[in-house]
């Protein structure tokens, strides 16, 4: 198996407590059980990992676009626990078939890892499995790639089963064609009764072959989760109420706009994949309707392929959906970049031909209201939010009831006074329009969905008062 990423863990408020009675002497660490003692005592000693950036300004790329994926590079293994030391770039017509850079620029780069004393190196790029043989060799410490970095975020961020077989499963699959660096000595089995490989076969065979059960075995687990999904979504259906999905590139804001519109309590951080596993609210809007918002995984570019397939049972959340709220950090400087990293990741799951409004987060920090406004006029279906502010969120709930309002009946009723239920479950699940509580009834005129008539049929009234159960007005607002 592949070493994982050995970062830090981050000491708790907690932890410092007792790492401050441990300061104080002997007779102070007998207060701290045995078994916190020592994780406490291996979190000191294990340092914070340092790490060097590497990576190629091709010919098709122009420069800025390979300063950002950089930066971008950068806030990744940050994410991840670890300290950047220093970061190169070389410019090449193509990558070199061996070793991807060129050997003098990566006797120089060894060099200068050697001497910052660098545990790790990571590509900005994706690595054949020669090309991270020849580097390792070469640079004497860990080498890692871009698509590796963001396995072991996700696999850091994961909190439910799900969301840890769809990480193992895009781990094994990248792990399969590499596991010739993980074995050196290939020393060869015994043979004979009851030894399955039979004589001859190699460690690494072997290893191969339980890989792949592993990845048959998950892909097994994965096809039940998503049955178990539809199974969730046809229950949805039932009730009828519109699916709308949160998209975004990662670092958007998604999960302070789920908690902001339906109090939810998902985290929310200033970091890049803060969440992975989708969550699912109740939104209940201004026009008295139900919507069902789902936060899902944050996109990136060069998102690797095997994640996007492994995370297919989550994703199809964003397939199904009515409605896409495609949220923007209007801040980023490169906000533009990363529409249309989304738009490419949601080509990639055919998702791209959906329903869309288009959400422009985090204005509280964007004070260019001339460009706001460009990009309100761009797109049509868009708002501009704060969703930490709670600035502009009456006019995406607008918004939102507008796009997702289905057709509904507009009816009278006439309800006795002394049916409360009644009256109770009209405002729950209908839009009153007009309401008149004088006379013998009360009188409403309302919108409801199709759904509901059954349950308001005999206090149905037409346009003389008499109670009808014929005639239907569609109205589509």
């Amino acid at each position: 198996m592949p070493p994982a990423l050995s970062f830090s863990a981050p000491v708790t408020p907690k932890d410092r407590d007792i790492l401050t009675l441990l300061s104080a002497g002997p007779s102070a660490a007998t207060l701290i059980p045995d078994s916190r003692l020592k994780a406490l005592i291996e979190t000191a000693n294990r340092r914070t990992e340092r790490v060097f950036l590497a990576g190629v300004e091709l010919k098709s790329r122009t420069t800025w676009e390979v300063q950002d994926s950089m930066a971008e590079l950068s806030e990744l293994a940050s994410t991840a626990g670890g300290e950047v030391i220093g970061s190169g770039v070389q410019k090449l017509p193509t990558p070199v078939a061996g070793t991807f850079i060129g050997t003098g620029k990566a006797r120089e780069w060894a060099d200068y890892c050697r001497r910052q004393d660098v545990d790790t190196v990571i590509f900005d790029d994706e690595l054949s499995p020669a090309q991270s043989r020849n580097l390792e060799k070469g640079f004497e410490c860990k080498i890692l790639d871009r698509t590796s970095l963001i396995l072991d975020i996700f696999a850091q961020r994961a909190r439910t089963k799900e969301g840890k077989l769809q990480i193992e499963l895009a781990q094994l699959q990248h792990l399969l064609p590499r596991l010739t660096r993980f074995w050196g000595h290939l020393s060869r089995q015994k043979g004979g009764i009851g030894m399955r490989g039979g004589e001859g076969e190699t460690q690494l065979e072997t290893d191969r072959r339980r890989v792949q059960d592993r990845i048959t075995r998950i892909e097994r687990e994965l096809e039940t989760v998503r049955r178990q999904r539809s199974t969730q979504r046809s229950g949805r259906q039932r009730s009828q109420w519109p699916l709308a999905s949160i998209v975004g590139y990662t670092n958007a804001g998604k999960s302070t706009l789920l908690n902001t519109l339906t109090g939810a309590t998902t985290l929310a951080e200033d970091i890049l994949f803060a969440t992975l596993d989708p969550t699912t609210r109740r939104l209940r809007l201004p026009t008295n309707q139900n919507v069902l918002l789902t936060d899902t995984v944050g996109f990136i570019r060069k998102l690797p392929h095997g994640l996007v397939e492994a995370f297919k049972a989550t994703l199809e959340e964003v397939v199904e959906a009515d409605l896409l709220l495609h949220v923007v950090d209007l801040s980023h400087p490169k906000a533009e970049e990363q529409i249309l990293a989304v738009n490419a990741v949601l080509e990639e799951i055919n998702a791209d031909g959906k329903p869309t409004l288009m959400v422009f987060n985090k204005i509280d920090r964007f004070e260019k209201r001339e460009l706001l406004e460009r990009y309100l006029d761009r797109f049509p279906n868009s708002v501009a939010i704060s969703a930490k502010t709670g600035e502009g969120i009456s006019e995406l709930l607008a918004e939102l009831g507008t796009l997702l309002r289905p057709v509904r009946e507009l009816v009278d009723l006439s309800v006795p006074h002394d049916r409360a239920a009644v009256i109770a479950r009209l405002h729950e699940v209908g839009q009153v329009v007009e309401r008149d509580y004088n006379g013998k009834t009360a009188r409403f005129k309302a919108r409801i969905p199709p759904n509901t008539r059954r349950e308001f049929e005999q206090f149905i009234v037409n346009g003389n008062g008499a109670r009808h159960r014929s005639r239907k007005r569609q109205d589509p607002g």
